[in-house]
């Protein structure tokens, strides 16, 4: 290789290189910025994820475009091509897995599906691409893959005899993510008694993030068996009771309506509270001590009773004293027998 050949290589390695920066930092922006205006976050996803490739594209381009230039052997140039080819097809499919997984996370961002929303269908369309991709590089290359494709057959068939408890725990969670029951974020509570917002399907177990922020991680097999309350189907909002008991001389007609008034002035003060929710109240028991009451709210996921409850409770206090309004102790009554 003569000083003229190394000098042709390197303007065009170089050139590659400049090329691909210059698309890199000028063109590739450009088009970002007219992809911004649209509404379409797709078209952000496939962008930013090509510009990260557009350097070694071109470089690549650069060095094989210099190589074949020189007088250099048949096999090599065969064994450059063949080279160029599977970097190209390699790079096609990681772009392509990025992409679609991307694009299946912002469809769950958008939507109420369970399908987008869960790592397993995430992992399982990647491992699909890179199997596609791996049998293009073969198949470019002129390896037959129709003994591959039997004897993954048959290696398959032996790997579900031996993993038995995995596949039903992988097909478990397909089934559950297929039914749109349950779906990521969704406040969910187990026969178990365990209840949580649901944080991801993968292809083993179901993670609940506990209130307590704990996690409680649950197999996807036992999981398709349980009797599970999902409190964000078929909608989120909620309606929930608050007991309370006024004495027995109390004017019920007077005590309903001033709790009404408390059940609105609470939900229309609280973030999470249901503003155009008409209050129920229903007196339901002649108790010891008591007439007893259930006070209906309604809010807009679960996780919102709590601050509506409190808040409600101190109001309803506050507002029973300025009117007089008595929560009796309870009373017992109790006789002493004296001795003859």
């Amino acid at each position: 290789m003569s000083e003229n050949d190394i000098l042709q290589l390197g303007a065009y390695i170089l050139s590659g290189f400049l090329i691909g920066l210059f698309v890199h930092k000028v063109i590739m922006p450009l088009i970002s910025k007219l992809a911004h205006k649209t509404a379409i976050k797709s078209d952000d996803l496939i962008i930013k994820t090509i510009r990260n490739w557009v350097i070694l594209w071109f470089l690549a381009l650069g060095i094989y475009l210099g190589l074949k230039r020189l007088d250099l052997d048949g096999r090599f140039v065969y064994w450059l091509e063949n080279g160029l080819m599977i970097f190209y097809i390699f790079s096609a499919t990681l772009i392509t897995a990025r992409i679609i997984s991307g694009m299946m996370s912002i469809k769950a961002a958008n939507s109420d599906a369970i399908l987008p929303s869960s790592s397993i269908v995430g992992n399982i369309v990647r491992a699909i691409i890179y199997v596609v991709g791996l049998l293009i590089i073969l198949q470019s290359q002129g390896i037959s893959i129709t003994p591959m494709l039997t004897a993954l057959g048959v290696g398959g068939l032996a790997v579900a005899l031996a993993l038995q408890n995995t596949l039903a725990n992988l097909f478990a969670g397909l089934q559950i993510i297929a039914s749109g029951k349950i779906n990521h974020g969704d406040f969910v509570r187990l026969e178990s008694g365990q209840d949580g917002f649901v944080e991801d399907i993968t292809w083993r177990s179901t993670t609940i993030k506990a209130m307590s922020d704990h996690l409680i991680i649950i197999p996807n097999s036992k999981l398709a068996d349980m009797i599970v309350t999902n409190y964000n189907l078929p909608f989120t909002e909620l309606s929930f009771v608050v007991e309370v008991g006024v004495s027995y001389d109390s004017d019920l007609n007077h005590v309903e309506t001033v709790t009404k008034e408390v059940i609105k002035e609470t939900l229309n003060a609280i973030e999470g509270g249901v503003k155009d929710f008409e209050p129920v109240i229903r007196f339901f028991s002649f108790a010891d001590s008591s007439i007893n009451l259930k006070a209906i709210l309604r809010v807009s996921d679960y996780s919102a009773q709590f601050a509506v409850k409190s808040e409600f409770v101190k109001r309803l206090h506050e507002r029973f004293n300025k009117e007089g309004i008595n929560i009796p102790f309870p009373i017992r009554t109790v006789l002493m027998k004296k001795d003859a």
